[in-house]
């Protein structure tokens, strides 16, 4: 064999020994619990929590439930529409509350971190399946082995001033993973453990897109800190993307109304506090923002009422 053609034969043994990933994404089921559709995210950003996801697969050891948690948190935050609670904090307040945490968290206790944190929405959800299968090829002079991995995430995002679910979502994602050799030459190995990330991702990175759209449907809105005469201070700035001349209406939230049939909160009694407009900003972090008192309605403004932009 000359040089020329032993060169051609290395070439070809490591093209075919090289291993190989293949990420699938499968939009499973989505339930538009509000029956309604919108496409994009307008107006600042939205505050959200992600609580720890269950694993309900008898596969990972409970590791994959605070996998799937982080990689959404993490697309949420890449997506550039969302301010989002890390879930230390949140599982932290979730403990001095003495809520039940990882996945489990019902409507009643949506609303109570809501109103601690000063969140608009909370997402819990559970990884309800997850496999690996091994494939494999043995020929003459080449033998492969391929790794699969299929995850299936059910979701749901709660509405916290309401308790209501408004979104039920469910997506899958598959991850491959080749490994080939040539005349006994070429890579070798166990489980592939990136896999489980990759299909996790695949199946979540959908819901970015479908949480924001059915956030929008609902007027963007945040909490007052504090307020000082027609100064009120609000928990949203710069970095959430309020802009100074926002007009936002605050009111003063009461009693919780309820449906007679299903006992659900539908909503709160409310008393108008009046117009707002943005100032400036406030405070080292960048998220705070000074409003004036534009059109004076009833109560004067204090810490925990909510302020929406107005429309």
């Amino acid at each position: 064999m000359n040089k020329t053609k032993f060169l051609v034969a290395v070439l070809f043994l490591g093209a075919a020994c090289a291993p190989s990933k293949t990420v699938k994404t499968q939009q499973a089921q989505s339930v538009d619990v509000t029956k309604r559709v919108k496409s994009d995210l307008t107006g600042p950003k939205r505050r959200v929590g992600v609580v720890e996801f269950e694993n309900k697969s008898a596969y990972g050891q409970g590791r994959l439930g605070g996998a799937a948690s982080d990689i959404l948190v993490t697309e949420l935050v890449k997506s550039g529409k969302f301010i989002v609670v890390e879930r230390d904090r949140l599982s932290k307040i979730m403990e001095e509350q003495k809520f039940q945490g990882q996945g489990m968290i019902d409507s009643a206790t949506a609303v109570k971190i809501g109103q601690v944190l000063g969140l608009e929405a909370i997402v819990v959800g559970s990884v309800s399946q997850f496999g690996v299968k091994k494939e494999g090829s043995d020929y003459l002079l080449t033998q492969s082995k391929r790794q699969v991995a299929d995850v299936t995430v059910d979701l749901r995002l709660i509405d916290v001033q309401s308790g209501q679910v408004i979104l039920a979502d469910s997506g899958k994602g598959m991850a491959k993973s080749t490994k080939a050799s040539f005349l006994g030459m070429g890579t070798k190995g166990g489980y592939d453990e990136t896999l489980e990330g990759e299909a996790l991702r695949a199946a979540l990175v959908q819901f970015v897109t479908n949480i924001a759209s059915q956030l929008n449907k609902k007027a963007w809105s945040c909490m007052v800190a504090d307020a000082a005469g027609e100064e009120l201070y609000l928990n949203a700035g710069q970095d959430s993307g309020v802009e100074t001349g926002m007009k936002l209406d605050c009111y003063r939230q009461g009693a919780e109304i309820r449906d007679p049939r299903s006992n659900l909160v539908i909503g709160h009694r409310e008393e108008y506090i009046g117009r707002v407009e943005v100032e400036r900003y406030c405070g080292e972090g960048g998220d705070c923002a000074v409003a004036r008192l534009t059109k004076a309605g009833g109560a004067a403004a204090k810490a925990r009422d909510v302020c929406r932009l107005a429309r």
